[in-house]
């Protein structure tokens, strides 16, 4: 009996390796400390990948040279799956988006689920769940990149900014990888596309599925969008208000798009209307996304760990208006453009504090746009104990580090314990 090899041996690789053993595989799983690859290839079939394993791998590319079948873990868990899934992408807002989804998904009376790069094994989530069940899925350009036929019942994408070029070179590679979300849907599936990024709305030409549109920024002949302060849905004729703007506990214009975008979700798979707004009032933040965490001294203290990328970061900044911050950026370095953000950084950030491997390239960007008052910290714990000695009424405290955690942490939710932690402990 040929073998089937999961490459990879976090929560995705060791979720697709139980599933793939219930139905009968024999499952080997295979990491880089393991060797010996080559000798594998003769006795597999299939070769499943973990989100954070590069299809460029040498392995990888053997083995498909060998003529082995190279699939994501997330399509093993669609190809299993008989219900329904509402998958969602963007750079941006992925986690409050589909957090929100689930929330609704609720309300329809059926098995429900959420899961992908949200911290569960998509494979293992969905198994066994009726064919009457929805599954909100939150999606990664990783784990979507070497899909073939993965069509999910409705797609979103949220918005796209540059990210992860370390993994994938290029903008349009980047791109590439999170188009194969709605690639493979059918006429009688769903994109819902964000109207305001021109990127996302033009790929509207290259799909099949029926295209709902949401909007911030104007108001759409079909689609969701904002009028007179208030979340409008005009879809095939019928026109529902939602709920008022003011009535979300939400904040910052980006988490107004996340609102759009679920509502033409839930709308789109079954869910009342009435139900949506009641899920969207009572809808919390997220852990890690511009979470309040306490206040000091009259100054608060906001763990935005979730903010991995610079877009993600400005997103965050814009959300104080008034600005007097003091920001707490830096970590592994994703290596994408700094300009915007640091005049982002300038315009709303009294302070800036900079940490782990990017801090040097941060700060030679902001020296040179003219930001102020730049301080190096050696360790996050110094970083955040500096903050507390500098910052004053009216300032706020800000851990939005525009970069991913791995130089210090294992991921993001670890390094906005650690902050919380910190800050309780000042």
């Amino acid at each position: 009996m040929k073998k089937v090899i999961v490459y990879g041996a976090g929560i995705s690789g060791q979720g697709a390796a139980e599933i793939l053993k219930k139905y009968g595989e024999d499952v080997l799983i295979y990491t880089d400390a393991d060797g010996g690859f080559d000798d594998l290839l003769a006795d597999a079939k299939l070769l499943v990948l973990s989100p954070g394993v590069s299809p460029e791998k040498a392995e990888i590319i053997k083995a498909k040279q060998a003529g082995l079948e190279v699939l994501p873990e997330i399509e093993i868990a669609f190809n299993n799956y008989k219900g329904k899934i509402a998958g969602i992408t963007g750079t941006n807002g992925k986690t409050t988006t589909t957090t929100l989804v689930g929330e609704m998904f609720k309300t329809l009376g059926v098995p429900t689920k959420v899961a992908g790069n949200i911290g569960l094994s998509l494979t293992k989530e969905l198994d066994g769940m009726p064919s009457n069940s929805w599954v909100a899925a939150e999606l990664s350009s990783f784990q979507l990149e070497t899909v073939k036929k993965f069509a999910p019942q409705i797609s979103c994408v949220l918005n796209l900014t540059p990210d992860h070029l370390e993994r994938h070179h290029t903008l349009d590679a980047y791109y590439a990888a999170k188009k194969k979300i709605c690639l493979g849907q059918s006429a009688k599936q769903f994109a819902v596309l964000n109207y305001d990024d021109k990127i996302v709305r033009y790929w509207a030409m290259d799909l099949k599925s029926q295209i709902c549109y949401f909007s911030r920024q104007q108001e759409l002949p079909e689609g969701v969008f904002i009028k007179d302060k208030k979340f409008f849905f005009r879809w095939h004729g019928k026109e529902n208000v939602v709920c008022n703007v003011d009535e979300i506990k939400l904040f910052g214009l980006h988490n107004i798009e996340n609102v759009l975008a679920a509502i033409a979700v839930g709308y789109l798979a079954g869910c009342k209307v009435e139900n949506i707004a009641t899920v969207i009032k009572n809808f919390q933040p997220v852990e890690h996304r511009l979470e309040y965490v306490r206040t000091i001294n009259g100054v608060k203290y906001y763990n935005d760990s979730k903010a991995t990328n610079t877009d993600s970061a400005i997103k965050a900044l814009e959300s104080f208006p008034q600005g007097h911050i003091v920001l707490i950026a830096g970590g592994h370095d994703k290596m994408t453009e700094l300009s915007d953000f640091m005049e982002c950084v300038k315009k709303y950030a009294d302070i800036l504090i900079l940490i782990g491997e990017a801090k040097n390239r941060f700060n030679e960007c902001a020296q040179k746009v003219g930001v102020k008052n730049i301080n190096l910290a050696s360790s996050f714990e110094e970083a955040v104990v500096l903050a507390h000695k500098l910052a004053k009424e009216p300032q706020i405290v800000l851990l939005s580090p525009a970069c991913s955690s791995y130089d210090m942490f294992n991921n993001y939710e670890e390094r906005g314990l650690k902050f919380k932690k910190l800050v309780n402990a000042l």
